[in-house]
């Protein structure tokens, strides 16, 4: 039994359903909750709020993509309160200016047809089996949907406002996990292994067989590695 309650923090244009495999096998081991990361415009905002929203006492922390940005901000900021964090396809990195460019770009469309954003990240996020998947395009449409443009804009603004957190990588003195996928063509697995090398004892694992959204295209996967993470 895990002694600290899990807290889920989403990325872009995600809420708690990208989470849902996961949580529906870890919430017999621990309380869960997932964070929202909708209504703040950077990631220092994202962090007070998710701390806000925890549970009292220690924490686990599972961040996907944008949060696992708000979970390097959370350690910084509230070391004390992290009792053991997983990082899913996300980095340390700072935004480049090409992909603040491109960024930019999505932001502009969004303000002209909000839902075309939406099919033009579909075949970056997810394989190219994984996209002939209705129901899992469709949960990724609605989670989109819901979040809205207004939430979009936040949180690209947000992301483009990070900072580099390669420096304090060695500072993380919890047990840390760091999940890659394979073809993850928004966060190779080179950036996941920067990640990894920097966090003193991280462990490294690979998902094959799926791109940015390992949560909801490998569910069983991530599931098992997150429950063998809670129980180390």
């Amino acid at each position: 039994m895990a002694a600290s309650s899990v807290l889920f923090l989403p990325g872009l244009l995600e809420d708690a359903e990208v989470f849902a495999p996961q949580i529906a096998k870890l919430r017999s081991r621990a309380p869960c909750s997932v964070a929202d990361l909708t209504g703040q415009d950077c990631i220092p905002a994202m962090a007070d709020e998710a701390l806000r929203e925890a549970p009292h006492g220690r924490i686990c922390l599972v961040g996907h993509s944008m949060g696992g940005y708000v979970a390097l901000e959370i350690l910084r900021k509230a070391p004390e309160r992290v009792e053991r964090v997983a990082f899913l396809n996300t980095h340390a990195r700072p935004d480049t200016e090409e992909a603040t460019q491109n960024r930019r770009r999505l932001m502009a469309l969004a303000e002209k047809d909000f839902p075309s954003v939406i099919d033009t990240l579909m075949p970056k996020l997810v394989t190219e089996a994984h996209q002939a998947d209705q129901a899992l395009r469709g949960t990724i449409t609605e989670m989109a949907l819901g979040v809205g443009k207004e939430g979009f804009m936040r949180q690209q603004a947000a992301i483009i406002g990070r900072i580099d957190s390669r420096p304090h990588l060695g500072r993380i003195g919890c047990p840390a996990m760091v999940v890659a996928a394979r073809h993850d063509q928004l966060m190779p697995l080179p950036i996941l292994e920067e990640l990894a090398a920097g966090i003193r004892g991280a462990r490294l694992e690979v998902v094959d067989d799926s791109g940015h959204v390992s949560p909801l295209e490998q569910p069983e996967e991530v599931a098992q590695l997150l429950l063998g993470w809670l129980s180390a």
